[in-house]
């Protein structure tokens, strides 16, 4: 994904933002401030558009590759299951993609991807955690407890990209630097800085920086 262009993007979009949150511990233990027009993220809501409009017809023979039919027979195969043994399932499915930065992917800095271009391309952080968002969103999961996270990753000095759901009382964090589920309390080298879904997006705060 992009580096500091995302940062500095988001930070003077959320200097009009409104107030929408409250602390939480480890990766969310920020204050957010809310705004639900999210038209300014073009390539989030350009993503979205051709999804939905997406035409993939599939080779006549089943074994050519065709990411349409192995999309809906991956997501058929965790019908009823429980949440958390879907979460899992994504979480590993998807994190068996490769990663591909969107230079040598797509020929520009910064591209988000549907998830039939990943499965069929691979891609980066953020399409890792798209493709998550989109298939637990199939699968039932209320898009509006689910958020693509931008983090600055601490350790490494970069900007990231994760999956958080809430569910059961908690929010869960789906990472493709890690093939387990984790509790968004748990994680202390992410630093939030922004978060976003199809109803709106947040602007997170460091304690002390309210």
């Amino acid at each position: 994904m992009a580096k500091r262009p995302i940062i500095a993007f988001t930070i003077l979009l959320g200097l009009a933002a409104l107030p929408g949150g409250a602390r939480a511990e480890g990766l969310l233990a920020t204050t957010l401030f809310a705004r639900s027009d999210i038209s300014a993220f073009t390539k989030w809501t350009g993503m979205l558009a051709r999804f939905e409009t997406a035409q993939t017809p599939c080779p006549p023979s089943r074994l050519m590759p065709c990411p349409a039919r192995d999309w809906h027979a991956f997501l058929a195969g965790l019908g009823g299951r429980d949440r958390m043994s879907q979460l899992a399932a994504v979480n590993r499915r998807i994190n068996a993609a490769y990663y591909v930065g969107d230079a040598p992917n797509w020929g520009v800095p910064d591209y988000w991807a549907t998830p039939f271009e990943f499965m069929a391309r691979d891609g980066d952080c953020e399409d890792y955690a798209i493709a998550k968002y989109l298939a637990l969103k199939a699968l039932g999961f209320d898009p509006a407890a689910m958020r693509i996270v931008i983090v600055d990753d601490l350790d490494l000095g970069q900007p990231h990209a994760v999956l958080s759901v809430e569910t059961g009382g908690r929010t869960l964090i789906l990472d493709n630097l890690t093939g387990q589920v984790v509790d968004a309390a748990a994680l202390h080298h992410y630093r939030a800085i922004y978060s976003i879904n199809e109803t709106g997006w947040w602007l997170h705060h460091p304690p002390g920086r309210d």
